[in-house]
């Protein structure tokens, strides 16, 4: 792999596609009920952007992967998002294209870096107003913060009993755009957010259905799902299609946060699998498009005769999509809808106001952002071996077990979708209060509670609930264990092989361990631990993070010895 600057625009064939131009004037038309003249019986046009689990991310995340144009066996390595970027590119096309609509497909916020993090994500929701953003449909960590904090995210008004809300001159007006959540259901029947959203292109209704996954309960902490249910994806559509139907509307899109996997670059449709394939092949017919998130893959395919599309994360890519809207059907034309995931570049001059939006917050947090908390021996990452064990997995589980010690801890264990960045330490070692932040910024408190050894075992079990997607936990220093690859779920540990200390552990003992609320709560399916015994509450997690840093003089990076697979 080769690591050159470029600045470049890259089409997803893996080719240079032709730069796209900026334009001085603003498009005045957000692809609304635009009825523009065009001649009788001609198909209508319309262009669709689209990405997914931005994640406040609005600075650039930095590097990105991508194939080599002039080499396509090849990769090189760009600098890629940055939302004032990306703002410039979807300006650029909308000029150009009078009937343009700009989705997101979830996660737009939560799990943001500081920037962002920090003012609750206000941030965020004032950058994609500038974007103009047409479309969210609400993702998983939507809910992070509780679904009264989510609907401020959309109605505005500052953040009560926050001193680090509404700090864009006082106020926070709330999104511009529309929230959707067709299958979010309230107590009394009703969605949270409206099902869908209804927009003309000559005339032409086309139908904007957005959705989070089912499995959100299982993700989300339940405290802020309190009342909701959430009815199966493809099930919400096909109920919703017959009202459409009545409305006029043959042409629907689905945008929906729930995703899948593939094994090629970013405009590959290698081996698709995943949830979203299953949900694909029941829609009715009436949908032609899927816009797809929550697994950070970037694919374009056709599944079931359906596009479907999905741009990464971060804001580092996003999806062209055209498509052509027969005046007769009032559907799709059959085979016009065509979609490219391309690059947020920087070769383009990025929006200036969005540009100055980025540096209130900037200045804001510069100080918190850039205090040196400590020293790491070396870079500590996400990244697992093969038993599923990381360094910074390992760093993190022995700062909780340091912050649960007081309540009689032995054994730490972090959920690994906690885990949001690596960290990579300056020069001369030192690391930010912004990298471990940006590590874990959901803000979770840390509960020391009481497991057997026979539930311990259980909640290693659980690491498997779902054997397609196994979710190992990170654990602290002298806890260990050995898990069996060819095992089935449900008998994947040797409960003989787990150790503390050394020394293996009674199944009817009783021991304390240190977990975050959101496990603690059953998050992630780990559920045997709501049924822990004397819970004490206890620091902020990044508080945890910070504290360990402080009181070593150097963090080394650890060797990940503690999880040991078998055959």
């Amino acid at each position: 792999m080769k690591l050159i600057p470029l600045s470049l625009c890259l089409s997803v064939t893996l080719a240079l596609a032709a730069c796209m131009s900026d334009s001085s004037s603003v498009a005045s038309n957000r692809g609304e009920n635009n009825d523009q003249q065009v001649p009788s019986g001609a198909p209508v046009a319309v262009k669709l952007i689209a990405f997914n689990d931005f994640h406040g991310n609005l600075e650039s995340p930095g590097m990105l992967t991508v194939p080599d144009p002039a080499n396509p066996g090849k990769t090189i390595k760009v600098n890629a998002g940055g939302v004032d970027y990306l703002a410039a590119w979807v300006k650029s096309l909308r000029d150009k294209s009078p009937n343009t609509v700009v989705v997101s497909a979830g996660d737009l916020i939560g799990a943001s870096p500081l920037v962002s993090g920090l003012f609750h994500d206000e941030p965020t929701i004032e950058a994609m107003n500038l974007l103009g953003l047409d479309i969210n449909a609400v993702g998983n960590h939507e809910f992070d913060d509780g679904q009264a904090e989510l609907l401020r995210m959309q109605n505005g008004g500052c953040k009560p009993g926050s001193a680090t809300t509404c700090q864009n001159g006082g106020k926070f007006v709330g999104a511009k755009f529309k929230f959707l959540a067709a299958n979010v259901q309230k107590p009394d029947g009703g969605t949270l957010f409206p099902a869908y959203e209804i927009k003309k292109y000559g005339n032409i209704p086309v139908a904007f259905i957005g959705m989070t996954l089912k499995g959100t309960p299982e993700i989300v902490s339940p405290t802020g799902l309190q009342g909701l249910n959430f009815k199966d994806e493809a099930d919400t559509v096909n109920q919703l299609i017959p009202k459409l139907k009545q409305q006029g509307v043959a042409a629907v899109v689905v945008v929906v946060h729930e995703g899948g996997y593939q094994s090629g670059s970013f405009n590959d449709c290698n081996g698709v699998s995943g949830p979203i394939v299953d949900i694909v092949g029941k829609l009715d017919k009436a949908v032609g498009l899927v816009v797809t998130g929550h697994t950070h893959q970037a694919y374009n395919c056709v599944i079931d005769g359906r596009r479907v599309t999905s741009a990464k994360n971060y804001g580092q890519l996003f999806t062209e999509i055209d498509f052509k809207l027969d005046p007769a059907t009032k559907g799709f034309v059959p085979g016009s809808i065509q979609a490219a995931n391309r690059l947020v570049g920087q070769d383009i001059a990025p929006r200036a106001e969005v540009t100055s939006l980025i540096k209130i917050y900037q200045s804001l947090v510069a100080s918190i952002a850039n205090r040196v908390v400590g020293q790491a021996a070396g870079a500590l990452t996400r990244g697992v071996n093969a038993a599923g064990e990381s360094t910074l997995g390992d760093v993190i589980a022995d700062s909780q077990l340091a912050a649960g010690r007081e309540q009689g801890a032995v054994a730490a264990f972090m959920n690994p979708g906690g885990i949001r960045a690596d960290i990579a330490p300056a020069a001369g070692g030192g690391v930010s209060y912004q990298q471990i932040y940006t590590v874990q910024p959901f803000g979770n408190t840390m509960m020391t509670m009481t497991l057997t050894g026979q539930q311990i075992d259980q909640l290693l079990e659980q690491q498997w609930s779902n054997p397609t997607q196994p979710k190992i936990l990170q654990v602290s220093a002298g806890f260990s264990y050995e898990w069996s690859q060819s095992a089935p779920a449900g008998n994947k540990v040797d409960i003989s092989s787990i150790k503390i200390n050394g020394v293996a552990i009674d199944p009817q003992a009783a021991y304390r361990v240190q977990v975050n609320n959101f496990i603690a709560g059953g998050g992630d399916g780990f559920t045997v631990l709501t049924k822990g015994g004397n819970r004490v509450g206890g620091v902020v997690d990044v508080n945890a993070l910070e504290d360990y840093f402080q009181t070593r003089p150097m963090v080394a990076v650890p060797q990940l010895n503690r999880i040991i697979q078998r055959p």
